[in-house]
């Protein structure tokens, strides 16, 4: 579940400055002096300490002065050393605040990098390698129909290659499907769930999929479209290996503030606790690309009660 956020109550003191606290002690010095000067005190104390003037006490004002003075260079003194300490400490924080802020940005710019080699190979697995299948299973084809004394034969070959290149053009179209997602480019974020869904609905006939999408998705980048698919895609994939889930669904839409787009995947399967590690990159993985999105990622699990997660992304222009 969300992480409850520490809150904080009460009025905060505003900071005094330096001036001001020089102009409340001349203030004090001042005010001591008229009432000194009222009342005559240097006189009285004078005529009270007159019989200890042995031990001369009249003298002991200079030494109180020395002391006050030395104590208010060591003060100062004190306040340099821990002004300068909060200065590097400052400085440090601001590097380490940039250095953080550049890491993020390598990392953001790695993770396009990626989804942009993985668009350019399905485009290279579609434009050649599916061409050439084609036409080797029309030469095939065409030899099947051959005539001739050899016809059984080279009919018999014609249909191993049929099949084998059959097989071929299934893999290679997974391959396509896995590495970039069907009609997102051309449909949308919307369509090319729903393609995702009715593929798992496939493979999970018993299991009933689920999508609402809420938003106005017209208008976002490349990069977000992506890690929401792929959010989902591993969310579906976790769902199949550890939920054993009869429902999944899947809303997509905006945050009330339309400042952000949030999904949110949940079934009905056995859950799971949070505190054990499963050995996996699932949930690190989903974690750690909403992250470098600037996102927050967050998870409601209950053994036995099903499994949900939100993502949190920046809506465009927002980040």
């Amino acid at each position: 579940m969300p992480q409850a956020q520490p809150q904080f109550s009460g009025r905060s003191t505003p900071p005094v400055s330096l001036w001001g606290e020089v102009a409340i002690i001349l203030s004090i010095t001042l005010a001591a002096t008229a009432l000194a000067v009222r009342f005559e005190l240097n006189e009285a104390v004078f005529a009270m300490t007159r019989r200890w003037e042995s031990v001369q006490l009249d003298e002991w004002p200079i030494a109180v002065l020395v002391l006050a003075l030395g104590l208010g260079w060591l003060s100062w003194r004190r306040y340099r050393e821990a002004q300068i300490q909060l200065d590097a400490r400052q400085a440090a924080e601001a590097r380490l605040a940039d250095a953080l802020a550049a890491n993020r940005e390598l990392a953001h710019q790695h993770l396009q990098l990626q989804e942009s080699e993985r668009k350019h190979l399905a485009r290279e697995l579609h434009d050649e390698l599916g061409q050439y299948l084609n036409a080797i299973k029309l030469d095939a084809v065409a030899l099947s129909d051959s005539p001739g004394d050899a016809a059984s034969l080279s009919q018999l070959a014609a249909e191993r290659i049929v099949q084998a290149v059959d097989h071929v053009h299934a893999v290679v179209t997974d391959m396509i499907r896995r590495l970039r997602p069907a009609g997102l480019d051309e449909l949308g974020l919307v369509a090319a769930l729903e393609n995702c869904l009715d593929q798992w609905r496939q493979r999970l006939p018993a299991t009933q999929f689920a999508l609402q999408a809420r938003a106005s998705l017209d208008n976002l980048d490349e990069l977000t479209s992506l890690t929401l698919y792929r959010l989902a895609q591993e969310g579906l994939t976790n769902i199949y290996k550890h939920a054993g889930a009869t429902r999944v669904d899947i809303d997509l839409r905006r945050s009330s503030d339309s400042d952000a787009i949030l999904l949110t995947l949940s079934d009905d399967g056995r859950g799971m606790n949070s505190q054990q590690s499963s050995g996996g990159f699932g949930l690190p993985g989903m974690r750690e690309r909403v992250e470098m999105m600037g996102g927050r990622f967050t998870i409601d699990d209950s053994p036995g009660k099903g499994f949900s997660f939100t993502a949190r992304l920046p809506a465009p222009g927002r980040q």
